[in-house]
């Protein structure tokens, strides 16, 4: 599918874009000398309102291209904080803004790059009981998102308030980008109608990303959102553009409207925001797993007066080598079916990984395969046990 609609839909559509200063003129004058764009192309960026969802790796350039193009209203949500090994990616950020919430330091970056646009924070987790009254109001909402949960629930609310989505996605060094909900194109459904099991799909934060990769998508995005504004632009809509950092390779597949789609499809089964972090998999799911949770105090205490669990950590080699659990075994995901009788049935195991969802899917996986002694999930992952329990933070 190719074009894009005239203006931004959604609220403020058919209302005549507002005058540009003498100031916003200068300011924007390489854009309104590009006959594509012109006075009348800026004006309309001016009243356009684009919401960010996620102020991460890629939110970060995102967001500063459409505060310097001059997006009349930048939305930014983000429930995180800043940290150390946001740094080498986020370049929203700057080191002296370690420990402040992401919305703000982002919104005093972009004011600073152009006081001229609004830039509104939502200093929020994006949830089913939140996500219609936000994304209301916006024209455009870009997904920065870096988990399954999100990018299903932005989708879904985009579809039912007939918003476009500008996607794109990372990991390690390769990414992907497209728009979708546009007029007659797919969304997000069409292409992933269900997510992969947890534990299957590493995040960032547990595989790695090369730190340029995300300022690529990033730009895309704000160039897709420019284009959707506008208006007469090609989009990524009804095409997938995958990148290889790695080789330098772009690579484009097309993406088709799927008639028997759950959100968007003739006869839609999904007609209201869920809760998708069930949906997904990921809102704990000890008790189907066979898992009981356990705290790093909890474990801590028991490691040190007993009777102390086996600690087995999942993770993979080159995780390991960046922060270490002192005494656990290394058995990685991959490998725990086969290596299941190198777990005695008495003994009480405790299974880690970065944040604790893949090691409940280990059980999971244990479980299924016969394995019947009692197994505990480390809450949190080593990402708590080093925060409550002290030591080296968790450096990726």
């Amino acid at each position: 599918m190719t074009g894009a609609p005239d203006g931004p839909p959604g609220p403020g559509a058919g209302k005549a874009p507002p005058e540009l200063s003498d100031r916003e003129k200068r300011r924007y004058s390489r854009h309104i000398l590009l006959p594509q764009v012109g006075l009348e192309g800026q004006r309309k960026l001016k009243a356009a309102r684009v919401l960010v969802v996620g102020t991460g790796g890629l939110g970060a350039p995102l967001s500063l291209y459409l505060a310097a193009a001059g997006v009349g209203l930048v939305g930014l949500l983000d429930f995180d904080l800043v940290e150390d090994s946001n740094l080498q990616r986020q370049i929203v950020f700057g080191s002296r803004d370690v420990g402040r919430p992401k919305t703000a330091a982002a919104r005093d970056r972009l004011l600073g790059l152009n006081p001229d646009v609004e830039i509104k924070t939502h200093q929020v987790r994006l949830e089913a009981k939140n996500a219609e009254k936000i994304i209301s109001g916006y024209d455009i909402v870009c997904d920065g998102a870096d988990n399954f949960p999100t990018r299903y629930l932005v989708n879904d609310v985009c579809v039912f308030q007939k918003k476009p989505v500008v996607h794109a996605s990372i990991y390690q060094f390769e990414g992907q980008a497209t728009v979708f909900g546009a007029p007659g194109g797919p969304c997000y459904r069409c292409l992933y109608p269900a997510p992969p099991p947890p534990g299957l799909a590493p995040s960032c934060g547990e595989g790695g990303v090369v730190g340029v990769l995300p300022g690529i998508l990033g730009s895309l995005q704000a160039s897709e959102a420019v284009k959707l504004i506008v208006g007469g632009a090609e989009t990524l809509a009804g095409r997938l553009l995958l990148f290889d950092a790695w080789t330098a390779r772009f690579t484009e597949v097309a993406v088709d409207k799927d008639p028997a789609c759950p959100v968007c499809g003739g006869n839609p089964v999904v007609t209201e925001p869920v809760d998708y972090e069930g949906f997904c998999g990921l809102g704990g799911g000890l008790e189907e797993a066979g898992a009981e949770p356990i705290g790093a105090d909890e474990l801590r205490h028991r490691l040190e007066h007993g009777p102390a669990p086996q600690v087995v950590d999942i993770r993979e080699p080159h995780e390991r080598a960046l922060y270490a659990f002192p005494g656990s075994t290394p058995v990685p995901f991959g490998q725990l079916v086969r290596r299941m009788g190198e777990f005695d049935p008495a003994r009480d195991l405790v299974f880690i990984c970065k944040v604790g969802r893949r090691s409940v899917f280990a059980i999971r996986s244990l479980r299924k395969a016969g394995y019947q002694g009692r197994a505990f999930n480390l809450t949190g992952g080593v990402d708590d046990w080093a925060r409550v329990v002290g030591g080296p933070p968790v450096p990726y």
